[in-house]
């Protein structure tokens, strides 16, 4: 499987990017977000998406994320894999303040959201992420130097199976916009190895 940008199809095309083939740009508009239900009753889904399709059942997805001009608290760009409202998985730094922001990421399953975060310095502005994927079960990674990765969960996805789609995304959940910068786009073989 070859990552190309003519592949790519949008979920909820947003006003304003620009796409090349070694960058992508999205400016995100306010009140843009992807969750669903859980603890705060609350349910968003306008965030825009860029996805390619797939039935590979084994490889590995990797970008570079950078989002240097974020400044707004939950301000966000990353890494998507999105089946439909009810189903999908990000992973993403949500900006929080200037002291510290939120490397993170979320399962939805059935239409309920679940959020695994640890707090890292603010001054950190940039972040590849790594997708891997052994048929209905996911691993997200993440790497300051695009080298050397660090597990950040394990899950698995209910609805998971055959063809997904996976990709990028960007949103500004509060009074917010900001350039989001995508590079390093590839699709590889995958890199999360069996468990012996």
């Amino acid at each position: 499987m070859k990552w190309n940008v003519k592949d790519l199809k949008w979920t909820r095309e947003p006003k304003k990017y620009t796409i090349q083939e070694d960058q992508i740009v999205i400016t995100t508009e306010p009140g843009t977000d992807l969750w669903q239900r859980t603890y705060y009753g609350f349910r968003n889904d306008n965030a825009p998406l860029l996805q390619l399709s797939t039935e590979e059942t084994y490889f590995s997805f990797v970008v570079k994320t950078d989002f240097s001009s974020s400044k707004r608290r939950y301000d966000q760009c990353g890494i998507i894999l999105y089946l439909d409202s009810d189903n999908w998985l990000k992973a993403s730094i949500e900006y929080e303040n200037e002291e510290y922001q939120r490397l993170g990421s979320v399962v939805t399953n059935h239409g309920y959201s679940d959020w695994a975060t640890t707090d890292i310095p603010a001054s950190i502005k940039s972040m590849w992420y790594r997708l891997s994927r052994r048929e209905s079960d996911y691993c997200l990674e993440c790497s300051t130097d695009g080298i050397t990765f660090k597990q950040m969960r394990i899950c698995h996805l209910s609805e998971g199976a055959g063809e997904i789609h996976f990709g990028i995304y960007a949103c500004s959940p509060e009074e917010s916009s900001f350039e989001a910068g995508f590079s390093g786009m590839e699709v590889t073989e995958c890199k999360w190895l069996a468990h012996v």
